[in-house]
């Protein structure tokens, strides 16, 4: 990113022009700072502003970028007390691009291993190519000062436990869960990184045997493809990952094909498809399936066309509306198919996964929760009505929200005469509910996000 201050001292200053270009690019903290403005303040989300974002950092750069804008939406209450304690006047305006900068700040003193002098002088530094400088000294005066009184500070906002969650969601969680305080905490830990072994290329074991030997360590679980990784790592360093040996898939997610139970030669729909997890997995379960992997929004598919690239396999990539599958059945010549088996990872709240995506706390507002599950009802109407007589149709969400789970699965059950629920081979349900119907999984710090299954069979 360009920096039109600096390019017009550069043309005034000819001899300096080195100098003024080196400043014109952004640092990891600049960067940083602006992309947790538009989360907070745009409403925009990590996931699509740091690919967008990466290109004008060195590739060394974007860890410490995902970890501060990460590790910033997750505490984000805690940092925003310690401002209050430190800044007379709330920075609005215009200058919210310096009160990002002080999350940055504070963050990095207060959760990374960088040096505090190093972290100050970054972050001071960054004013200037955010067109802040004239807030130079009050950024170096706010961070210094918090050095110098840190622990009376961090005893006044740390008086009471924080669950650094929105107080709606933390209400809702109260209203379903006994042990709701597991789940803001499991919520508040950066997750575990899972993967899915390919059973086409080797056990689980084999796989585990080539990550010891790459100097990689994993735990194996319950689930016959699962590995835990020690530690997270970059997909480069996983043997024969560009092979498809391996997919990068969190341990509840994983349960989805399983459960699903494809067979050859089935015609299967799996529908909001993106970014093709669950529909590679498919394919490796039954090679020879018919699959259409199914999504509304067209970009989101290229990511479906990649992994299914990578692990060499064959679907039909559809861009469609789930609540209107005659429109893209008919553009894609198939309207006579009726399925077989159906995926539905309805759109949800994601309330599940907010330890990968901390993000969500702070966008996911409590409205969207009617608008969700209204979305979610017409979709199922829709596609059971492309379900054959005896097909199965499984229902899953990243969300830990009844709502959208167990009563949205209940209304259904009453209004489809023809719908029979199966049982699923789990033990218990969180909520200690024995009418519950499916099952709830909620986030765990060694183990899976929080995510909801049930199984429906079609009557004949």
């Amino acid at each position: 990113m360009k920096n039109e201050r600096s390019q017009q001292k550069a043309e005034k200053n000819k001899p300096m022009k080195k100098t003024a270009k080196k400043s014109t690019a952004l640092s990891s903290r600049a960067v940083a700072a602006q992309v947790i403005l538009q989360v907070l303040d745009e409403g925009k989300s990590l996931s699509s502003l740091i690919p967008d974002v990466q290109v004008s950092l060195k590739t060394q750069d974007l860890p410490l970028l995902q970890e501060i804008c990460f590790g910033v939406c997750r505490v984000l209450p805690r940092l925003e007390q310690i401002i209050q304690c430190l800044v007379d006047k709330p920075l609005k305006g215009k200058t919210r691009i310096v009160h990002c900068l002080l999350l940055v700040g504070l963050y990095q003193l207060l959760y990374m291993r960088v040096p505090p002098h190093a972290a100050v002088d970054e972050v001071v530094n960054a004013t200037k190519t955010l067109k802040s400088d004239s807030f130079r000294g009050l950024v170096n005066g706010v961070l210094r000062r918090f050095l110098r009184e840190q622990e009376s500070i961090l005893a006044q906002v740390d008086k009471y436990w924080q669950t650094l969650h929105p107080e709606w969601f933390v209400n809702k969680l109260k209203k379903a869960y006994p042990n709701w305080r597991d789940i803001i905490n499991a919520n508040n830990q950066k997750p575990p990184m899972w993967l899915r072994v390919n059973a086409q290329q080797n056990s689980v074991e084999s796989y585990r045997t080539l990550l010891a030997e790459s100097g990689i360590l994993a735990e194996t679980d319950l689930h016959p493809q699962a590995l835990r990784l020690a530690s997270p790592t970059t997909v480069q360093k996983l043997p024969y990952f560009s092979e498809g040996a391996v997919t990068v898939q969190d341990l509840s997610a994983q349960w989805a094909a399983a459960l699903l139970e494809p067979q050859n030669d089935e015609w299967i729909l799996d529908a909001c498809a993106a970014p093709g997890g669950k529909t590679t997995h498919i394919l490796e379960l039954a090679p020879q399936a018919n699959v259409i992997a199914l999504d509304v929004e067209a970009h989101r598919l290229k990511r479906v066309e990649e992994n299914l690239a990578r692990l060499n396999q064959q679907a039909m990539v559809v861009c469609g509306d789930a609540t209107q599958p005659d429109e893209w059945l008919a553009e894609i010549g198939k309207s006579a198919v009726q399925f077989d088996r159906i995926l539905l990872d309805a759109p949800c709240s994601a309330t599940g996964v907010i330890r990968r995506h901390p993000d969500i706390k702070w966008l996911r507002q409590e409205t969207d929760i009617t608008q969700l599950t209204a979305l979610q009802k017409n979709i199922l109407k829709a596609l059971w009505a492309k379900l054959k007589p005896n097909g199965i149709l499984l229902y899953a969400t990243c969300s830990v929200l009844p709502e959208e789970n167990d009563e949205q699965i209940r209304t259904f059950l009453s209004e489809h005469s023809d719908a029979e629920l199966l049982p699923l081979p789990f033990e218990g349900n969180v909520n200690d509910d024995k009418s519950a119907v499916g099952f709830q999984f909620i986030p765990q710090e060694n183990g899976g996000d929080g995510f909801y299954y049930a199984k429906l069979r079609k009557r004949s």
